[in-house]
């Protein structure tokens, strides 16, 4: 449990950090990245993807449009719908490589070796499979917990750089 709030706090840290030289945090910049990587993007998949409520990631999402990072514009198939688009600012903040999380995330994984990174997924995905689990459980009526099988988001493979 120390090594995992550790990692939060650090996480936090090089946050704020990023804030003061690249102009986002770290979850506005995970926003960014896979944007990035799949332009037209719905906020529900996107919200999909990161494992949030969408009701989460409307602020994030806001603050992104409104320092011109990220632009929203309807779908041409379903004009109800809106999809999300990085603006010419947003494509220059997306390719920054230093200083951030993923960087950071990146030369820790060249130094563990892939074997080792693909055991840390592993056991990061069932400790996040885990505490899925008692959210879910927590939320159902007392004679239905059973055990709790988590659907699999749409993946965005991202190039740690």
């Amino acid at each position: 449990m120390q090594l995992l709030w550790a990692l939060v706090h650090h996480l936090q840290k090089r946050s704020k950090r990023m804030n003061a030289e690249l102009g986002v945090t770290g979850p506005q910049r995970l926003v960014l990245r896979v944007v990035g990587l799949m332009p037209g993007a719905s906020a529900g998949t996107l919200a999909q993807i990161l494992h949030v409520h969408p009701s989460t990631l409307t602020g994030v999402l806001q603050r992104l449009t409104a320092q011109g990072l990220l632009r929203r514009v309807s779908d041409k198939a379903d004009r109800r719908r809106a999809v999300l688009h990085l603006t010419d600012r947003g494509q220059r903040v997306n390719r920054a490589d230093r200083g951030t999380v993923e960087s950071a995330v990146a030369a820790a994984l060249q130094v563990v070796g892939r074997r080792d990174a693909l055991a840390t997924e592993r056991a990061l995905t069932s400790i996040a499979d885990h505490l899925d689990d008692v959210e879910e459980v927590a939320r159902r009526p007392t004679r239905d917990r059973r055990s709790v099988r988590r659907r699999p988001a749409p993946r965005a493979e991202m190039t740690l750089h």
